[in-house]
């Protein structure tokens, strides 16, 4: 049985080397959808989710930088993968590329492993983090949760909203328990209350972000629904005991 072929967004305003990319890549195995520019592609994504986009940075109309800044507004694309293609990168412009979040970048010219070697990387990050961290399915009809199922049905809540800012008051309806018995139960098992437990929790997901290869600070926060960065940060040194840059050079030096 062929896997099925991953579908790949290429904007590129350069018809001759938009042409070759999209050969390119067909003939590697993927699924690509050519557009021109980057107004034509938001109107495309519109309908479409890809499983990785590739756009050139420098183009009429709409930027690529312009692009992503509108594509990271939508939720559906948090987890989609973003290679951004240039001829001429300075430092400052490739340093703000990556903080803004763009995944990666690639310099032309370039060599065509080059660039199917990134992308098909990307997408086994992307697969290895949902396999990861997919939610085991659990009954919807509860009676009464034994300590193992209430734990499970917590984290696969919590999980389930990582973007968002859980409240108490939400999560105890979706357990079906008060939240004075929610707050006891959290502490009973784990002996930390309700906050603590979400906090961490979410800090949890970030470092096995981090372990599994992502560097990108500002999408660890995204990722895990925190309402800044600062905050996040904070929150990292205090739970782990160094800070978020440092961790993630310690996981650096383990692997090179």
């Amino acid at each position: 049985m062929k896997s099925q072929k991953s579908d790949v967004v290429l904007i590129e305003d350069d018809l001759a080397l938009g042409s070759l990319i999209s050969e390119l890549l067909s003939l590697s195995g993927f699924n690509v959808e050519w557009l021109e520019n980057g107004v034509k592609a938001l109107d495309y994504l519109k309908e479409n989710t890809p499983d990785i986009i590739i756009s050139d940075l420098m183009m009429p109309i709409m930027n690529g930088e312009e692009l992503y800044s509108n594509i990271k507004k939508n939720i559906k694309f948090s987890s989609t993968p973003f290679i951004m293609i240039t001829a001429n990168m300075d430092d400052e412009v490739k340093i703000r590329q990556l903080e803004n979040g763009v995944n990666d970048y690639i310099m032309k010219p370039f060599k065509s492993k080059e660039l199917v070697l990134k992308i098909k990387n990307l997408l086994e990050l992307k697969d290895n983090i949902e396999k990861k961290f997919k939610p085991d399915p659990f009954s919807k009809i509860i009676i009464k949760l034994s300590e193992k199922d209430f734990i499970t049905s917590l984290n696969d809540f919590i999980l389930k909203n990582l973007k968002t800012k859980i409240g108490v008051e939400e999560l105890s309806n979706e357990l079906f328990i008060s939240k004075s018995t929610l707050d006891k139960r959290i502490r009973k098992l784990t002996q930390k209350n309700t906050s603590q437990y979400i906090r961490e929790f979410k800090l949890e997901y970030a470092i096995k972000l981090i372990d599994l290869g992502e560097r990108n600070i500002q999408f660890l926060v995204d990722e895990t629904g925190f309402n800044s960065f600062s905050y996040f940060s904070t929150s990292f040194k205090s739970y782990v005991g160094i800070s978020t840059r440092n961790y993630i050079k310690i996981i650096q030096s383990k692997i090179q």
